[in-house]
């Protein structure tokens, strides 16, 4: 708040002379006519208590201070002028009171709705008969739109001028009204360069089109959000920018024009290049390193059954197709319905119609336990085709998931077979169940039910 000081001599006497008279506000008659101003009108007393405040008052703050408690000021919240929280002791009544003189200032009242009223302080010290200081009288005026706008507009102009973005102005016709420096440092244009020419400048060709439908958008009073698209620099280089645009409206309320930031987003392009550039050299590595460990088993395992070549083939292909999984999105982790998809992907295409799934969307693994999850449906699948439900014509498999309640969050997912061959419990352990166990150590818990009906499992995977 701009405190105005004046000569304390000067102001000392010239109140002295005017004082009011004993307690005045004691009066009722008095107080009655306060309450009838449409201006705001507040006391307190010698310690800076609110002993009185009128209707008026209460409107301008949103709120209704407590009489003998509420010290300076009855306003919610308090900011200066230019936008700054204010605390309430800084005000010119506060001021006015400690220093037993006449105090004024600007500031900005916020209600607990968060609406924002400006408004000017004048405070006048009160006196007794007998000269003894007792409190002070303060009158808060409502600052007009105009009046509000240029004490805002220095600030205003210095956060546009020191912005990092470039933001722009342009009325309804495309003619740019106004360009800050970081405009000037991203396109290349002074703003004298600028000013007064169609944005078009900046749209390079196979971009006409957009200006169009932004102007149409901005007519409707309708944002564009972040959109990420090409511009035109004045040495004719294109740079990759992300846009936002806003209407501007007078204080009529009409749309003259529009606002628009700017945002050069080169460097985050050039990065995610070289990540995807990078993913694909990970990706290509590894299914070279896999068709190599592929090459050596089929050449330890030549004398081996035929059955046992394919199962550790088709294991290898399996973790190759989590690997395609992860690097196709961001190698930390994967979607967990795409993790299922691509794990069970052989067998769908020849068991379709007799493997349903279904499960909550947006859940994520990380990289392990993607690559973990995708051999353990992998084995079961396996399983389900030798000896369960998909090794004869009728049976099915379900599948589902979903996350448990409760916290840490955790994963339950759960297999079961019906209408295949009547299930037997396992004498012994083959290597794909030594696989499934090993592999559900590191991924989490489960349980197995090796019924007459059909076998079921339950995965319990801490996320």
């Amino acid at each position: 708040m701009m405190i105005n000081r004046s000569d304390g001599e000067k102001t000392g006497r010239c109140i002295r002379q005017t004082a009011l008279p004993r307690a005045p506000l004691a009066d009722s008659a008095f107080r009655d006519m306060l309450d009838q101003l449409p201006a705001a009108v507040c006391a307190a007393d010698a310690l800076g208590r609110i002993t009185y405040f009128n209707p008026a008052a209460a409107e301008l703050w949103g709120v209704r201070p407590e009489i003998g408690e509420t010290r300076w000021c009855g306003s919610w919240k308090l900011y200066t002028a230019g936008g700054r929280p204010m605390r309430h002791d800084e005000c010119a009544m506060a001021v006015c009171i400690r220093e037993r003189r006449a105090a004024t200032g600007e500031a900005i009242a916020e209600r607990p709705d968060g609406t924002r009223v400006p408004f000017r302080a004048s405070s006048r010290p009160l006196f007794d008969e007998a000269g003894a200081f007792t409190g002070a009288l303060n009158l808060l005026t409502r600052m007009s739109e105009r009046v509000a706008a240029d004490v805002q507009a220095p600030m205003l102009k210095a956060i546009v001028e020191f912005s990092d973005d470039a933001i722009i102005s342009k009325d309804l016709d495309g003619v740019i009204r106004s360009w800050n420096a970081a405009a000037e440092r991203l396109f290349g244009y002074r703003a004298d360069e600028a000013i007064g020419r169609p944005i078009t400048m900046l749209i390079p060709p196979g971009h006409e089109n957009e200006e169009p439908e932004i102007i149409a958008r901005i007519r409707r009073g309708e944002r564009t959000e972040h959109y990420e698209t090409v511009r035109r620099r004045k040495d004719g280089s294109l740079v990759d920018v992300e846009v936002s645009i806003s209407p501007v409206k007078d204080s009529r309320g009409r749309i003259v024009g529009a606002s628009k930031i700017a945002r050069d987003i080169s460097a985050r392009k050039r990065q995610a290049e070289r990540q995807k550039l990078l993913m694909s050299e990970m990706r290509h590595r590894i299914k070279n390193t896999l068709s190599t460990v592929q090459a050596m088993a089929a050449q330890t395992l030549r004398n081996s059954p035929a059955a046992d070549r394919e199962a550790f083939s088709s294991r290898l292909m399996s973790l190759a197709r989590a690997h395609d999984l992860l690097t196709a999105e961001n190698w930390n982790s994967a979607d967990l319905a795409d993790v299922v998809q691509q794990a069970l992907l052989p067998f769908r295409e020849n068991f379709r119609a007799r493997i349903a799934m279904e499960g909550g969307a947006g859940m994520s693994l990380d990289a392990n336990k993607a690559m973990l999850l995708t051999l353990t449906l992998h084995e079961l699948a396996t399983n389900a085709v030798k000896y369960g439900a998909l090794s004869n014509e009728k049976g099915r498999v379900e599948l589902g998931w979903h996350l448990a309640p409760g916290a840490p969050p955790r994963l339950l997912l759960h297999w079961s077979e019906s209408g295949g061959p009547q299930v037997l419990p396992p004498e012994k352990k083959g290597f794909g169940s030594m696989l499934i166990e090993r592999v559900l150590s590191d991924l989490g818990r489960a349980q197995f039910d090796f019924a007459p009906a059909g076998v079921t499992c339950t995965l319990d995977i801490a996320l």
